[in-house]
């Protein structure tokens, strides 16, 4: 039986994936912390930043969110019962229900995504042209 070589991977290659690791760590890690100042968990925050670009049906946020729907529907009341989401009728079909930002949820993930340092400041050390490349690296790992 012949077996398929498996490719070996390169001192670079393996220093690049461990510094991407570590950006999305402190990034992860930093999420967590600016939701605290709100008292939101990282989940309810990642939910409040997707609604803030439209209301979106339960099933929609669990898809984008990689999660069960029940779960999306226990973040919802959360939000819900601080006044930081509502849910509304969807005009597309009435039985659906949407949930919508309100003024004070958008202010609330606005302050958020303002809290969020590291997110900003490595970027800021890039010139416009460097982060246009990142950019556009990153867009072709992802495919």
């Amino acid at each position: 039986m012949a077996t398929t070589p498996v490719p070996r991977v390169d001192p670079l290659t393996i220093e690049v994936v461990e510094l991407i690791g570590t950006v999305v760590a402190r990034y992860h890690e930093e999420y967590e912390r600016a939701a605290g100042a709100h008292s939101l968990t990282g989940a309810q925050a990642r939910v409040l930043a997707l609604l803030t670009l439209e209301p979106l049906p339960m099933r929609k946020i669990a898809v984008r969110l990689k999660c069960e729907p029940s779960n999306v529907t226990g973040i919802i009341d959360r939000l819900e019962a601080r006044g930081l989401v509502e849910r509304r009728p969807d005009p597309q079909d009435r039985r659906v229900k949407l949930a919508a930002v309100t003024d004070e949820g958008r202010r609330t993930a606005r302050e958020l995504r303002d809290g969020l340092a590291f997110a900003r400041e490595p970027l800021a050390e890039l010139s416009h042209e460097e982060r246009v490349v990142l950019r556009d690296l990153l867009a072709r790992m992802l495919g």
